[in-house]
């Protein structure tokens, strides 16, 4: 999100994320009245530098238009009294260079960091609301079904642009389509909502090319070639996950919720992937649940009994094999090997181990050897 540079530098001092909030003046006092309790002060129009608290984590004041409120939040609940003291005082001698500071460059990124506070509030509380509030549907417009993206940067975002939300919504709406909602996350974490008319245009292709995908082969498709142009033409390293078109409105927590479970799992079970679908990992969100002293302790009675599993040639033909749904002739095809070949490895799996993953129930097995032993060896 658009920043002053002072902040960006704030951020890299700190070694933690700085937001750019808006609050009504009546939410601004009652934070502030939280963060002074028992102090007996009268809270009147904000002041720059002027402190106030929410959730543990302290806000300063930058400026006011008299309804609205431009505070400055930092994620960290541990600074001490003299930190809060001196970024109070600092904003403070910044006053006359704050009043030209509108904050958000346009009502869209103000209403997309609003939606980002509500959604994160509410994966953080115990009761969550399920449907965004009124003033924040955009107009009724949220409620028409769209397609969710999460993306996940490696990269601090201050150090890759100066005016991050500008810059990345430019981008969007130039690959994907004008429609687009962009909403900045906590972090390197960005909840893009684009339109379903991006499905109709993918069939459309499909159809002139003579073939018909699956709505899940499109989804893949379409998050495949808008993370491309996000790494060569943004961001470099990041991981982005798509997930079924749904009600902005009405499943923005849950779909955030999934989409980070899904990158989660992703990057944990699938080293070097950076494209992270739900509809794949529905094992690794159950082998995820399992006790990791479990995990290992099963890895490690399974390893005893052959290490065949650990050789780097079996692991890649394995993984091959179930990436092609256990076809024979196309895995060979694709290691460049000899059928024959493929089908000696095969069996020598299956003299060391008694598995022979040609056949359902061992395959299933194997597979859930690898998934653990890729988490276990890493622990």
């Amino acid at each position: 999100m658009s920043t002053p540079n002072w902040m960006d530098q704030l951020q890299q001092i700190l070694k933690c994320p700085v937001y750019h909030r808006k609050l009504t003046v009546s939410e601004w006092r009652e934070h502030a009245a939280r963060a002074s309790a028992g102090s007996g002060k009268a809270f009147g129009a904000p002041q720059p530098g002027q402190l106030a608290e929410r959730d543990g984590k302290p806000l300063f004041a930058l400026r006011t238009d008299g309804q609205y409120v431009d505070v400055m939040e930092i994620s960290r609940s541990n600074l001490t009294e003299t930190d809060k003291a001196l970024i109070g005082w600092t904003i403070g001698q910044l006053k006359s260079g704050l009043a030209g500071y509108t904050g958000p460059a346009s009502d869209t990124e103000s209403i997309a960091m609003q939606i980002g506070q509500w959604i994160i509030d509410q994966l953080e509380s115990e009761h969550p609301e399920s449907t965004l509030p009124d003033n924040l549907t955009i107009r009724g417009r949220l409620f028409t079904e769209m397609i969710p993206f999460l993306l996940v940067s490696e990269h601090p975002v201050a150090e890759t642009a100066g005016s991050a939300y500008t810059e990345l919504e430019k981008l969007l709406r130039q690959f994907l389509a004008e429609d687009i909602l962009l909403i900045p996350l906590k972090g390197q974490e960005w909840l893009i909502w684009g339109p379903t008319s991006l499905l109709t245009d993918t069939e459309s292709e499909e159809r002139a090319a003579g073939e018909e995908d699956s709505l899940e082969e499109s989804l893949a498709s379409i998050c495949s070639g808008l993370h491309e142009m996000l790494a060569s033409e943004w961001i470099g390293d990041c991981h982005l996950a798509v997930a079924y078109p749904a009600s902005p409105a009405t499943s923005m927590v849950e779909t955030t919720r999934l989409l980070r479970e899904t990158v989660y799992l992703g990057r944990k079970f699938h080293v070097g992937n950076t494209i992270h679908l739900p509809w794949l990992i529905h094992l690794e969100r159950l082998l995820d649940s399992i006790p990791e002293s479990q995990r290992i302790r099963y890895v490690e009675q399974v390893l005893k009994r052959s290490d065949v599993f650990v050789e780097p040639e079996i692991l890649a033909t394995l993984e091959t094999f179930f990436e092609l749904d256990c076809n024979v002739s196309e895995t060979a095809k694709k290691l460049y090997i000899h059928r024959n070949t493929l089908l000696y490895r095969l069996d020598k799996l299956k003299q060391e181990t008694g598995l022979d993953v040609r056949q359902f129930r061992d395959a299933v097995l194997v597979k859930i050897i690898l998934l653990l032993y890729k988490v276990t060896k890493r622990a």
